[in-house]
């Protein structure tokens, strides 16, 4: 389906393209991207996501002269590509859109004193950010500016999201490395995963569709199957891969990761749902990846890092003695340059790379996402 901006916009690129000719586009790039591990690639059947399903999404907004601009930032470049509606997102974000148009416009429009020495200066809010997430039971949004939130600025809050019966959450930022403050909230934002409901931070990440995210936990969990080992799932984010795998095994699963704010909402669920073989660690991994005396009696691995990879954790794991390291590694990544000096590593050290997937859950674009099992013998 074409897009009136999709060349301005940058964000799927091979829109234009015929669906068959753009999955043998995807395929190829990602085999050429892995052509240079040291053995034959095992692919198992590539799994294709649908346009329309991203359920998250961050819009860029500037206000000048009284016109508001908000849509999405071209590829290293400054402008905003005005967006009224976008074919990757789900139909209730697009939905909504209109009624965040018309928020953030009146936000900017009314002004705000700030004092500068002596003097009281009259200012509006020019830039920002927001961030949208489909959840179970509705919208989570979160608006990313700096400037004070004035009683003015509150009530127009107020006002537009109580009159969206289909936003249960509205929360302000001043920037992404700060912790967001709700100002309105229906009823707690939570979404499900595998059998669990779970709660969720304002703003927090999640896997791009509720589609590509039951793919990758199947494929994991295929991985897995039913065991008795201990299971160490690293840069856990919200817990997407141990809440499935808990209900696989008896044994204990470690989960670490370094966002604190991740955490504190992964402890909160772990504790609602009553799970008790989830230990939930931070640990800044890049720095400080598990060694063997962290990973004693773990018998499988399962890591999801950010797109850098995860080389010093994998550098780890290959120089482990074969008969004191886990089993099974299971990677997970969204980069597959950086995949392929992980999975160098792994098998340098003598793992055996057994079974690898794509999961095209970045529509259109030039990303992919892989899974991919390895074993010690």
């Amino acid at each position: 389906m074409s897009c009136p901006v999709a060349q301005q916009c940058g964000g799927c690129p091979h829109r234009s393209k015929d669906i068959e000719a753009y999955r043998e586009y995807k395929i190829s790039k990602v085999t050429k991207a892995l052509s240079s591990l040291p053995q034959p690639l095992p692919w198992s059947k590539p799994i294709f996501i649908a346009d329309g399903t991203r359920r998250r999404t961050s819009m860029a907004f500037k206000y000048h002269k009284g016109t508001l601009s908000l849509g999405f930032n071209p590829k290293a470049k400054h402008e905003i590509v005005d967006v009224f509606s976008c074919q990757l997102l789900t139909p209730l974000i697009n939905s909504v859109l209109p009624m965040v148009r018309k928020m953030i416009l009146d936000l900017c429009s009314c002004p705000y004193t700030t004092k500068k020495g002596k003097k009281q200066i009259s200012q509006r809010i020019v830039t920002g950010d927001v961030w949208i997430s489909e959840v179970s039971g509705g919208l989570d949004i979160v608006l990313e500016y700096d400037a004070p939130l004035t009683l003015e600025h509150r009530m127009i809050m107020f006002e537009h999201i109580t009159a969206e019966p289909s936003v249960i959450r509205l929360s302000h930022r001043h920037n992404s490395s700060v912790r967001s403050e709700p100002i309105i909230e229906k009823t707690p934002p939570t979404v499900s995963i595998g059998e669990f409901n779970v709660s969720i931070p304002a703003g927090t990440f999640m896997q791009p569709s509720k589609e590509g995210e039951c793919a990758l936990t199947d494929i994991v969990a295929s991985y897995i199957g039913q065991t008795y080992s201990n299971i160490a799932d690293l840069f856990c984010g919200v817990g997407t891969f141990s809440y499935v795998i808990s209900k696989l095994t008896t044994g204990k699963i470690l989960a670490i990761d370094s966002s604190e704010e991740l955490l504190r909402g992964f402890r909160v669920s772990v504790n609602q749902n009553q799970i008790n073989n989830i230990e939930i660690q931070s640990r800044n991994l890049f720095k400080y990846p598990l060694d063997s005396a962290d990973l004693k009696n773990v018998d499988i691995v399962v890591f999801d890092p950010p797109r850098a990879g995860a080389a010093a954790q994998c550098k780890l794991l290959a120089s482990m003695p074969p008969d004191r390291r886990p089993s099974k590694i299971i990677a997970i990544s969204c980069n597959p340059n950086t995949f392929v000096n992980d999975a160098q590593q792994l098998i340098s050290g003598g793992y055996i790379l057994k079974d690898i997937r794509l999961v095209d859950q970045f529509v259109y674009s030039e990303h992919s996402e892989l899974v991919a099992l390895f074993t010690n013998q």
